[in-house]
């Protein structure tokens, strides 16, 4: 078996983790690749941000998360479990939930294209401190709303406990395929969610900023800033994560768990 490991290179508890599992894998003859598109499985050691960053990089390779974070809530194990963990991938004692991912691009003026990479959780518009931002939320080219807000996001069913938990979205199955589009707190009485079909095509398109106001689109964390008559453009991506789940733990079993 062949393993690729990506690791949060900020705490020392995730350097010393990695270190645990190349020992480990040294002792089941298991080894490890430099690159993802060469492996059987990938280790992601970190919390959840460093889980995000490697459903990008994973080339739909099965991942399991080591928690040496903080919530942990997309990671699998924690470090005292990683050598039950190598037994139960090695003798496949092990299923995998796909999860389906999203896309973008920003189109400026001009006419020129930026991609936005594969998101996991939400792609997002978002501001700084001041002002807000006045944009118009279309689908599949019909206008649901023109927003006076600090941002929108648009989220998947995995993403809906982040971000989108946070502004009051909607907690769905995370092997769900559909798109929730939740405005950040928008200057309007009706403050609500919007649950549309994983086939839609969502344009978010900037129509005013305030001065000195500073405008984002966030991909799973990660910032590429926009201005006044960019369009943003969000549909499912191709590609999804694999996530390997060791224990027979249902959604409802983990909101159950949270509530309690």
């Amino acid at each position: 078996m062949k393993i690729f490991i990506n690791t949060d290179t900020y705490t020392d508890i995730a350097q010393s983790t990695k270190e645990e599992l190349i020992k480990l894998s040294e002792k089941y003859n298991i080894e490890i690749v430099e690159d993802s598109s060469s492996c059987d499985v990938i280790f992601s050691i970190g919390g959840d941000g460093t889980f995000l960053e490697t459903a990008r990089l994973s080339n739909q390779k099965p991942i399991i998360g080591i928690n040496t974070g903080t919530l942990g809530y997309l990671t699998e194990i924690n470090p005292n479990d990683i050598e039950k963990a190598l037994k139960d991938i090695i003798n496949h004692d092990y299923y995998i939930e796909d999860r389906m991912m999203l896309e973008g691009e920003i189109i400026k003026p001009t006419g020129e294209v930026i991609k936005i990479p594969e998101s996991l959780n939400e792609i997002a518009i978002s501001k700084n401190i001041f002002g807000v931002v006045r944009f118009d939320a279309t689908v599949n080219g019909k206008l649901i709303n023109s927003y006076t807000a600090d941002g929108i996001l648009v989220c998947t069913p995995t993403g809906s406990t982040a971000y989108n938990l946070s502004c009051s979205g909607p907690i769905v199955d995370p092997t769900a395929e559909i798109i929730t589009l939740t405005p950040i707190a928008p200057h309007t009485i009706i403050n609500r969610s919007i649950i549309l079909s994983d086939e839609s095509v969502v344009e978010l398109k900037i129509t005013e900023l305030r001065e000195n106001t500073q405008s984002y689109v966030l991909y799973d964390g990660k910032e590429i800033e926009v201005f006044s008559a960019d369009t943003i453009k969000i549909k499912k991506s191709n590609k999804i994560t694999k996530i390997i789940k060791l224990e027979n733990r249902s959604f409802i079993d983990t909101i159950r768990e949270t509530i309690n």
